[in-house]
């Protein structure tokens, strides 16, 4: 499988995942989370979808030929985010457990990481 190939799939896959914990939490949680934890959980969704839709961004950027690092490091750093920034408010909002939003700061991190080597790569194109 191709780079481009990869990004592709996760892409894709997160794409179908975000719809999917977006559905499990409009019917599956209503009323079993408080207003605040379906916020977070919703927060979530938001941010995994937006990030699949750049994972696919960078698939058809290194598809169309831009190789440059900077495209690929984006993309992992895109998928770290999503790990971290979306996985870890998954979980606070299901368990409660407070002290996981210390690890949700990486992931915005990571998130901005890799818009700013997409930008980089595109300044260098």
């Amino acid at each position: 499988m191709k780079l481009w190939q990869g990004f592709l799939l996760l892409g894709a896959l997160n794409g179908f995942l975000g719809v999917a914990l977006g559905a499990f939490g409009a019917h599956g949680l209503e009323g079993r989370l408080t207003p605040h934890l379906m916020d977070v959980w919703n927060k979530a969704v938001h941010y995994q979808q937006i990030h699949a839709l750049a994972l696919v961004l960078v698939a058809i950027l290194l598809q169309g030929g831009m190789t440059g690092t900077g495209i690929r490091w984006s993309g992992w750093c895109f998928l770290l985010g999503i790990l971290l920034f979306s996985g870890s408010l998954y979980i606070l909002a299901l368990s409660g457990v407070k002290p996981l939003g210390a690890v949700t700061p990486f992931g915005g991190v990571s998130f901005l990481l890799g818009w700013a080597m997409l930008a980089r790569a595109a300044l260098q194109s």
